[in-house]
């Protein structure tokens, strides 16, 4: 814990801050910038900011050590009073190994938007006033960036307009709520029959092959057309699977109990099962044994096959798709990595929302219903986990999903 904060670097990151709000740099960008300014003045392993949604929070900016906790859903009841409190954290509440959290909550008027907080891990004095006070004021920069409305809240346009934060849980809809509603039910019969009419054209097509020449195919023909329509089959099962799980009103998602399992030979057995034209573009890099993830095997399947399928939509067809995995103290972690078109900072939240799709590229190859990564959160939360996504360096997105260690 340093003897005070480093007013120096306070006064240089409030002028680049100003200096990217003047330019036109809001939203998630700005508000990254605020968190790592908040760790430079106030020392501490890490820092992050939690946006507040309906019932639950979500990190939404990291640095340091809590850079890797970015995805993260996390309850927001514990704080309530007015100002900046240290509060400790159990060993491996946050994934980091956080002793202590100093935490203030960011308003707009009587509105909570989030959480700004520094981490500390290593024991010592508590943080002093001055501390306290430095944290709030890094708050209300957070807070009045989230009043401008420019590109924050990452999961809407703004309280007034999805009636999320201004909203009880349970309480009536607001309509723009309820317009959405239809909207989103409208849209989901839109994408079934889209994303049901390709195998189901395929596999007719090819039944209605074999009926009528089957001995004309030969023996080769035969067996060809017997695989496309046992892959075809298999695309549509996951995709019923995956439509019915994404529109549940439960939360469910199936899947067996969670329990203990080796996360690399699960992705090496996950990566197998991959479509052909996938596998063959995918290049495994895994280490021999990692420690035991808590979770559900049977899920990771599903989590890899949309993950890659999603790596495989947003990048050249020449350049490869990389699959990592890396364990800490607490979690076990994997990683999708593409050279495609990259994640906006505006994007790697609202990506997982249901029916969002990033821009198609020029050759078309983008078709489908937004609902992948808006599945594989809801896995992986089910899971305790947390799964996210962040531009790699050198171009193009790493998507990343921790589960706890058994």
């Amino acid at each position: 814990m340093p003897d005070g904060p480093d007013y120096i670097a306070l006064a240089r990151g409030q002028l680049a801050l100003l200096r990217r709000i003047d330019t036109g740099e809001t939203g998630l960008a700005a508000l990254q910038h605020v968190v790592r300014l908040a760790l430079d003045v106030l020392g501490g392993s890490g820092a992050g900011f939690a946006e507040c949604g309906a019932g639950h929070g979500r990190i939404i900016a990291g640095a340091g050590d809590c850079e890797h906790a970015l995805g993260r859903r996390v309850d927001h009841d514990r704080l309530t009073g007015d100002g900046a409190a240290y509060l400790p954290v159990e060993p491996a509440g946050d994934g980091t190994g956080t002793a202590h959290l100093l935490i203030t909550r960011c308003t707009v008027g009587d509105v909570l938007i989030g959480f700004l907080y520094v981490a500390y891990t290593e024991p010592g004095a508590a943080p002093g006033p001055e501390h306290h006070t430095v944290l709030d004021l890094l708050a209300a920069h957070a807070s009045h960036l989230y009043g401008d409305r420019a590109g924050l809240p990452v999961h809407g346009d703004s309280p007034e307009t999805t009636g999320a934060w201004l909203t009880p849980a349970g309480g009536p809809q607001s309509p723009a709520a309820a317009k959405r509603t239809h909207e989103d039910r409208d849209l989901f019969v839109a994408v079934t029959s889209h994303e049901l009419r390709t195998p189901v054209t395929v596999i007719k097509g090819y039944a209605d092959t074999l009926t009528n020449h089957w001995e004309s195919l030969g023996e080769a023909g035969r067996r060809e057309a017997v695989r496309v329509v046992g892959a075809r089959a298999g695309e549509l099962a996951r995709l019923v699977d995956r439509l019915l799980s994404a529109t549940s009103d439960d939360g469910g998602t199936g899947g067996s109990p969670p329990g203990p399992f080796d996360l690399v030979d699960a992705l090496r057995a996950a990566v197998a099962e991959l479509p052909e034209d996938l596998r063959r573009r995918l290049v495994a890099e895994l280490p021999g044994e990692l420690p035991k993830a808590f979770g559900d095997r049977e899920s990771l399947a599903t989590i890899l096959t949309e993950l890659a399928t999603n790596a495989d939509k947003y990048s050249p067809a020449d350049t490869e798709v990389t699959v990592t995995a890396a364990a800490d103290d607490s979690t076990v972690t994997f990683r999708v990595a593409d050279r495609g078109i990259g994640v906006g900072p505006e994007d790697v939240e609202r990506a997982f929302e249901r029916y969002w799709q990033g821009d198609p590229d020029a050759d078309g190859r983008n078709p489908g219903a937004g609902l992948g990564l808006y599945l594989v959160r809801r896995i992986v939360e089910r899971q305790r986990g947390w799964v996210s996504l962040r531009p790699r360096d050198g171009g193009g997105t790493v998507a990343e999903v921790s589960l706890p260690r058994a």
